[in-house]
């Protein structure tokens, strides 16, 4: 019985050290999962530009209000069109960092952020069944599936990037610089 609880202590120990490998994998699962569901998203809401949203992208973001205004977007504002515009950028932006592992956390930390927004958005301006957990249904598009989205994006937050990402390498990196000037 020793035996057995020490070799099941050694196993708990070398996973408690593979956060690198664990966050790594985060990372591809969204890249696998979630990268090109943003990036679809994002790309049917710009119009004749980058920074010029489709009226589309109104009606994703601003269902009730648009419609309130007889879908003219022009009559939403300047704060309708830069949250329109940072919606649409952040879709590109926050996932690109994520993937390639800069700034990781801040931009998990901000992704969840967004599916939180995207989710009562989804239930209140465009009227989607938000689900219910502990209901012996898995597939709710948003309870369900969007708890396991940010789950992911949690562990991101707490590990970071993990063993090959891009702040790994910039710390690396910054290290050496901290070391040369001490040592100049």
């Amino acid at each position: 019985m020793r035996r057995v609880i020490g070799a099941a202590n050694r196993v708990s120990a070398w996973l408690a050290r593979q956060d690198g490998a664990l966050a790594l994998l985060a990372r591809l699962v969204f890249a696998a999962v979630l990268l090109r569901y943003f990036w679809a998203s994002a790309l049917t809401k710009f119009g004749t530009g980058p920074f010029a949203p489709s009226a589309g992208a109104y009606a994703q973001i601003f269902p009730r209000q648009l419609e309130a205004v007889g879908y003219d977007p022009a009559a939403l504002g300047f704060f309708a069109d830069l949250t329109v515009l940072a919606g649409t950028w952040a879709e590109i932006l926050l996932p690109a960092l994520i993937v390639l592992g800069l700034m990781t956390r801040p931009a998990a930390l901000a992704m969840a952020g967004f599916v939180c927004v995207q989710s009562l958005t989804d239930i209140f301006g465009h009227g989607a069944a938000p689900g219910a957990w502990f209901d012996a249904a898995p597939d709710s598009a948003i309870a369900d599936q969007r708890a396991f989205w940010l789950l992911l994006l949690a562990l991101l937050v707490s590990k970071g990037g993990g063993a090959v990402s891009a702040d790994r390498l910039l710390g690396s990196l910054w290290r050496r610089l901290a070391a040369m000037r001490h040592i100049s």
